[in-house]
């Protein structure tokens, strides 16, 4: 990496820790550092530096402006959703090409949806503070069971052994699929340094792909020890035009395996992105 690239990266670490103390009461959270600067600790073991990415745009499609991505996640030809928000909280099948609604199961308003997860013919859904989680059924989206869980909950995807779930902290945690104990759960960490807000959440080829929350990054961990090894920028997606209307922050990570097509959205975005990822 550059002197100059390095210097760039540090810079948009003080912004975004600027911007982190100025939006962190929105979730009742303490803002740390959320972009790699900081030198581990001398007691934490070693860890190699994680590699940098950046995009390429391959196609962008129409989306909800009115969806609060909390989920996403596509199978079956078309994108399952989650949206946030008491009172607007929904699950949803929709269609990538056009982001047509095809279906949707509005949630009662004291319910504040979250993450998504497909496990077989059923989908699961987090709430953010009810700390409760629905699993339907995925044709007909009719209720077949309620869970419930001790921490908040944000981000949820499924690696095909384990329900993988965030809470806003370092800290991921997979769940047996059927009963949804808790089987292990690991500290993400780039070089020893937790690394905080991780949010929706994708399995993407033995990797964790997470959002930061409040920031344009999302973080690539190995699951079998949550260390880091990339750090994607994708800061720029939004045009001045496409944030004339309201729009919150990137949020809503779908991978097609079958096509290795990669879609990055965010909550009340009015587009979503089909992305390559370019080292830098």
């Amino acid at each position: 990496m550059s002197r100059i690239s390095r210097a760039a990266q540090t810079l948009t670490a003080l912004s975004i820790v600027a911007l982190l103390s100025a939006c962190a009461a929105l979730r009742g959270v303490t803002p740390t550092a959320t972009q790699p600067a900081a030198q581990p600790s001398p007691t934490a073991q070693p860890q190699e530096a994680p590699r940098f990415y950046t995009y390429q745009v391959i196609a962008t499609y129409p989306h909800d402006p009115e969806a609060f991505t909390q989920g996403l996640l596509y199978a079956d030809g078309v994108l399952f959703e989650s949206t946030g928000l008491n009172g607007r909280s929904s699950l949803r099948r929709v269609q990538l090409e056009t982001g047509t609604v095809l279906q949707r199961r509005d949630l009662e308003a004291q319910y504040f949806a979250e993450g998504l997860a497909l496990v077989g013919d059923r989908l699961i859904q987090l709430t953010w503070q009810n700390r409760v989680g629905f699993v339907y059924d995925r044709t007909s989206f009719a209720l077949l069971q309620t869970w419930s869980y001790s921490t908040e909950g944000w981000g949820l995807t499924y690696d095909g052994q384990h329900l993988i779930m965030s809470d806003g902290s370092s800290t991921l945690r997979f769940l047996d699929p059927q009963t949804f104990a808790e089987v292990r759960s690991v500290l993400v960490t780039d070089r020893g340094q937790p690394v905080e807000r991780l949010n929706e959440l994708e399995y993407v080829n033995g990797e964790v792909f997470a959002n930061v929350w409040l920031t344009d990054w999302v973080v690539r961990i190995d699951p079998n020890d949550g260390r880091v090894v990339g750090w994607m920028d994708f800061s720029g997606l939004l045009s001045e035009a496409d944030r004339q209307q309201p729009v919150d922050v990137l949020n809503g990570i779908a991978y097609d395996p079958q096509g290795d097509r990669l879609f990055v959205t965010g909550k009340l975005w009015p587009k979503l992105f089909e992305v390559r990822l370019i080292p830098r």
